[in-house]
């Protein structure tokens, strides 16, 4: 428990039931166990709020590293920059060169989005709403 052994805790007991008596120690052992009980929880809030912090330093500690690895990876690999075909010259003849109705505006990877049903129905439009004449009853 706290390191107190079975003969010293039978000497503690011995002693409260003397000082305290038999009849309000019931009483008493409560009161302490609501202190310990408080005393824990005071403690478990305490170790969670440095686990707390420990956790977000070691979070920041980690971000700098990977940014520090992003950055010596980004340095070893820099972004290759592509050239459009269109734009490469190649050693060749002028009649080697694709016509310019062969050469595709669009790269090969982008998909044309579905064409839009065709609608011969003219769009919606709310008319305003008729009021009720005065004479007319909801029955």
């Amino acid at each position: 428990m706290f390191g107190i052994d079975s003969t010293e805790f039978l000497v503690i007991v011995i002693i409260a039931v003397i000082v305290i008596g038999p009849k309000d120690l019931p009483r008493a052992l409560y009161k302490v166990g609501q202190i310990v009980g408080k005393a824990q929880g005071m403690a478990r809030h305490f170790r969670t709020g440095i686990d707390a912090m420990v956790r977000e330093v070691e979070l920041e500690e980690l971000e700098k590293k990977w940014a520090e690895q992003n950055k010596r990876i980004m340095a070893e690999h820099p972004p290759e920059t592509q050239v459009p075909e269109t734009q490469v010259i190649e050693h060749g003849s002028a009649s080697d060169a694709p016509a310019a109705s062969a050469v595709d505006d669009k790269p090969p990877y982008v998909a044309e989005a579905p064409a839009a049903p065709a609608v011969d129905a003219p769009p919606y439009v709310a008319e305003e709403p008729v009021a009720p004449k005065q004479g007319d009853a909801a029955a």
